[in-house]
């Protein structure tokens, strides 16, 4: 094709390169914006997250609050909110006739809960601002060019070389350090990827009988780091999962990785309780219940079948009272209670929440525009750069953000250009 001034090309066919793309092109519509993806399937996380629901976003007003969710980026990010933040996300898909809905955790979905709507919009919007999609075509090359802009040598089904004026980057995350080489020899610095958003695998667990049980507010600490968080938990097969566990995964992603995966998780299934508190406050309910069965009368509102185990391993009999139960007996229950010991032997990835610690450093970047500091011409969005979020839409909010950071920036920069 023949070079012009007004050629955009956006790299990667997910929400952020979308969103980059759509921008651009509704920003300007004087430019040509291409979006080229090396595989056969767009927005192919957009349409597998949330259980197929797809989690756009979480409600949130502050954008110093909503930076707090991000264990890489969050200093960033905040004056990035201020631009585009979540009540944005929230008109601009509801100005293309998508509605969301707040669930009580503040994770937001489509009210039609699939994500098949949101994969839609964003196929329409590009289609209605021209963008040109290019799929099964990778840039084998990427040459930047003396006068600026870029040489793209393409291969694939659209094989061509390409002169475009900007360059978006947004090809996501990647496992692999060598997976981001080709940014390296562009002069950039990578951050090395490590795995965030994973669960624990306790192969000796104590609780492997529990499969399915889950608590809705729980502590898991990891013991001798400064590493916790709670919230819901949930017993599985292979050792526990749930929001706490993910998110204390987040913020941990670079110590875990350092320790191999191999630590000693700590679980309190009473978080508000201290170990003072917890035993003042058994011995006012011994006091008062006596006569009850301490097996057959969960306290706490925990789940019958985690009840019977924890009093199963503190050594208390079926039929024991708890005007019966020994002193070493409750101090094993309080144990139980306040620090289940659950040896973690590495980890797994749920596919769809599948998120990378790492990728382009963020003091190469100018968080205003997206664009490099490196190389002219050159702009980042979404996983790609070293920003993550924990669960709950936070990561496709960055994606949002920052794609429509650079696309709008992309069309403004060439409009000066002319």
């Amino acid at each position: 094709m023949n070079s012009t001034t007004s050629t955009i090309a956006v790299l990667g066919g997910g929400a952020a390169g979308f969103f980059g793309a759509i921008t651009c092109a509704e920003a300007n519509p004087h430019l040509t914006v291409y979006l080229i993806e090396k595989t056969g399937k767009l927005l192919s996380k957009v349409r597998v997250s949330g259980g197929g629901r797809c989690n756009v976003t979480h409600a949130c007003d502050s954008p110093t609050q909503l930076a707090q969710h991000y264990p890489r980026g969050n200093k960033q990010l905040k004056e990035a909110f201020r631009q585009f933040a979540a009540t944005d996300t929230v008109r601009w898909f509801a100005d293309r006739g998508v509605q969301l809905k707040t669930e009580p955790d503040g994770r937001m979905f489509p009210t039609t809960d699939s994500s098949e709507t949101i994969a839609q919009c964003l196929l329409e919007a590009a289609r209605q601002s021209g963008v040109k999609i290019l799929t099964n075509t990778n840039a084998e090359k990427i040459e930047p060019l003396p006068q600026g802009g870029f040489r793209l040598h393409l291969t694939g089904t659209h094989a061509q070389e390409m002169q475009v004026d900007r360059l978006l980057i947004a090809t996501g995350g990647a496992p692999k350090s060598e997976n981001y080489q080709w940014l390296r020899t562009l002069g950039h610095t990578i951050a090395e990827p490590v795995p965030s958003l994973f669960t624990f695998n306790v192969p000796e667990s104590p609780l492997r009988e529990l499969p399915g049980v889950s608590v809705p507010n729980a502590r898991v600490r990891v013991a001798g780091e400064k590493l916790e968080y709670e919230g819901p938990v949930l017993v599985t097969h292979w050792g526990v999962s749930g929001p706490a566990v993910l998110k204390l995964s987040a913020w941990g992603a670079r110590r875990l990785h350092e320790l191999q995966y191999q630590s000693m998780a700590l679980v309190s299934w009473v978080p508000a309780h201290t170990e003072e508190s917890l035993r003042q406050w058994l011995h006012e309910f011994r006091d008062q219940n006596g006569r009850k069965v301490v097996m057959s009368n969960p306290l706490f509102g925990l789940p019958q079948r985690l009840w019977r185990t924890l009093t199963e391993q503190a050594g208390i009999g079926t039929e024991v009272r708890w005007s019966e139960l020994p002193a070493k007996a409750q101090n094993k229950l309080i144990e139980s209670l306040l620090r289940t010991a659950l040896p973690v032997r590495g980890k797994t990835t749920f596919k769809e929440e599948f998120v990378t610690c790492g990728g382009v450093i963020l003091g190469e970047v100018n968080m205003h525009t997206m664009e490099s500091r490196r190389v002219p011409d050159l702009y980042f969005a979404g996983e790609v750069l070293d920003i993550d979020g924990i669960t709950g839409g936070f990561n496709f909010q960055a994606a949002w953000t920052t794609g429509y950071l650079a696309g709008r920036a992309m069309a403004e920069e060439v409009v000066q250009a002319l």
